[in-house]
């Protein structure tokens, strides 16, 4: 068989210039030829990244400092961003959670590499359950020093891949722009949930310093050392290249899912046949792009009975006659139709065990996992939309003008709910062995706090109280951590809160197990001027657990804490504490009104009320 020889060494000398072009362009000496490196300029990357998220509207970055992430910080205060620095990076987290909820938009988090990053693992993770848009940016090793045993360096996307949608390491400063860009957008889009950008130290430098960490002071002699030398030069020039180049920092379309027209119209057929319908909200329903106040009012026009969960808590105020908030069980039992707008079937409605077999069954949901949880097994959707709830119940109400829920059903549910406060508000008079009754605590600061008041959930026992005790005032008035039953969200949770609504009291409700993990931040609200009030529940107990623990295992290990004196460590971080027990029980409404004064006047305040033992939790509350 002939061989062509000049075949081969075309073929040979093809596979070579490919391969020297592939590797000219993963080194970046193409992009070179043709975008110049400024290596004069004084500019850095946090600039880029600071002028992203103006354009997209971010009013807060919150942060615990490191090196890191300097330039980020000192660019987003030159552009009129508010950097606000917590005493812990989960705090940082949970504040950017709290302002995404609250705004609409991405919250921001930037925190310093390896344990920076790593300290936010568990409020990512929250704001992922929570389906929260939130932006976390961590900073990094140098491009050239990850995984070469530098200073806190480790593999951070492989930690932060499966808490987010989307995660991006930048390679060089041109990418800043719109790897930034594509996270806010992705954030936003279908459901809602965390990304993570991570910038290596010599991307957010100005080129005057970075350079002096690529010179090689006695390089390899020889071809070596040249060839180390050019790669080095030639790896600092491609970081930089193009680096100041104009580029769009406007923001990206956001995609979000909604029902079909014939969804909707299916929908409105089932609602106008059925006689009991009942409708649980979960927290998407919350979400943009349909106002909150447009989705209330579409609730109200149906008139149809409301179970609401998670952040809609407040949806219809204080005191709507189709808000049900007691016996939830008994009346999916008796339902003939059920819309699960945004609520799972999770543990919070027993996997859908509670849902009526033979109940036409509407569920919406933006992702089609959590829309058909446990579908397998104990329920079925007669529709089932991947799609906005919001929007869908804007529409259903739309389609249904005219129609009304019949009378009688929420008045008998609504008759219910009163029996039930009736004999719950009779045990929040109740003297208790020691110190005050919890629920008679609650009730009076239910009663007391102002019409605006958003109300902050960081806690078990004292808490799962006070879900049933105090009610909200109008949307986007209550937070929670949400499925994920996080514990530390208080403070986190509150400065976000004050921050977006700056008029508003913000009231913080706290076990006293809880508020040992963010305490710490009354230091933050000092300094950054944004006053919240504190109640503390302190039964001296991890009651929750202790609560099923003693009954089953007949010990009380690790569940005692001690009455500790939360009010004066409050003082110590600049705030006011009050201390609440039997001897000052009839002054209650009294310091409650002193520290509403306070918030007034600036000052941060905490409750520290020592309260006994109910049996509330153990069977006066069904759901």
């Amino acid at each position: 068989m002939d061989v062509d020889i000049s075949t081969i060494l075309g073929c040979s000398l093809g596979i070579i210039l490919g391969g020297l072009t592939f590797a000219a362009y993963k080194l970046g000496v193409l992009y070179q030829l043709f975008h110049k490196t400024e290596t004069k300029s004084p500019r850095h990357g946090g600039e880029s990244v600071a002028e992203v998220l103006r354009t997209h509207g971010v009013k807060f970055v919150f942060t615990l400092v490191g090196g890191h992430i300097s330039p980020i910080l000192v660019a987003c205060e030159k552009v009129g961003i508010r950097i606000v620095d917590t005493r812990h990076e989960a705090t940082a987290v949970f504040a950017a959670d709290a302002v995404a909820r609250l705004s609409g938009t991405v919250g921001v988090a930037a925190v310093t590499a390896g344990p920076g990053l790593t300290n936010t693992v568990t409020a990512v993770k929250n704001a992922q359950m929570a389906e929260s848009p939130l932006l976390l940016i961590g900073g990094a090793a140098g491009t050239m020093l990850q995984g070469r045993g530098a200073l806190q360096d480790i593999d951070q996307m492989s930690l932060f891949k499966p808490l987010c949608k989307f995660c991006a390491s930048v390679r060089t400063i041109r990418e800043i722009v719109p790897i930034v860009r594509k996270a806010l957008a992705i954030a936003q889009s279908g459901t809602p949930g965390p990304v993570f950008v991570e910038f290596p130290i010599d991307t957010l430098y100005p080129y005057h310093l970075v350079s002096k960490e690529f010179g090689v002071k006695n390089p390899p002699k020889g071809l070596m050392g040249k060839i180390v030398t050019w790669y080095l030069q030639n790896h600092l020039s491609n970081l930089f290249a193009g680096a100041w180049e104009a580029r769009d920092a406007s923001p990206l379309p956001v995609d979000i899912p909604q029902a079909t027209n014939e969804q909707v119209q299916r929908c409105i057929e089932l609602v106008s046949r059925a006689k009991k319908p009942v409708i649980l909200l979960g927290s998407q329903a919350t979400l943009p792009p349909t106002p909150v106040d447009d989705i209330r009012k579409a609730l109200e026009e149906l008139s149809i009975p409301c179970f609401l969960g998670g952040m809609s808590r407040g949806m219809l105020g204080k005191d709507s006659p189709i808000h049900i908030r007691q016996n939830r069980r008994d009346a999916l039992k008796d339902a003939d139709l059920v819309v699960l707008a945004g609520t799972v079937c999770d543990f919070r409605l027993s996997y859908g065990r509670v849902l009526n077999r033979r109940s036409k069954i509407i569920a919406v949901n933006r992702d089609k996992s959590q829309l058909l949880k446990n579908s397998d097994m104990f329920w079925k959707p007669t529709v089932a939309i991947q799609g906005d709830a919001g929007s869908f119940l804007h529409r259903l109400s739309k389609g249904l003008k005219g129609y009304k829920c019949p009378e009688d059903w929420p008045q008998s549910l609504k008759q219910g709910d009163i029996t039930k406060e009736k004999a719950n508000r009779a045990k929040a008079d109740e003297k208790t062995d020691l110190h005050l009754n919890p629920l008679g605590v609650l009730h009076r600061v239910d009663e007391l706090m102002a019409e605006d008041s958003i109300i902050v959930a960081d806690g078990g026992d004292f808490v799962g109280s006070a879900a049933y005790i105090m009610r909200p005032r109008g949307p986007l008035r209550w937070l929670d951590p949400g499925a994920f039953g996080t514990l530390g969200v208080g403070g986190g949770f509150a400065l976000g809160a004050k921050l977006c609504r700056p008029d508003s009291e913000v009231w913080i409700v706290y076990g006293d197990g809880s508020l040992g993990y963010s305490v710490a931040e009354y230091d933050t609200f000092t300094r950054h001027k944004t006053p919240v009030i504190s109640v503390v529940g302190n039964d001296a107990c991890w009651s929750q657990i202790s609560r099923e623990q003693v009954p089953i295992l007949g010990s009380n290990v690790a569940c005692g804490l001690a009455f500790t004196d939360y009010h004066t460590v409050a003082n110590g971080f600049g705030g006011i504490g009050y201390l609440v027990g039997r001897e000052n029980e009839a002054e209650l409404d009294d310091i409650i009104k002193e520290a509403q004064r306070q918030s007034k006047e600036g000052k941060s305040t905490l409750l520290n009320v020592l309260i006994g033992k109910t049996n509330f939790r153990e069977g006066s509350i069904s759901v």
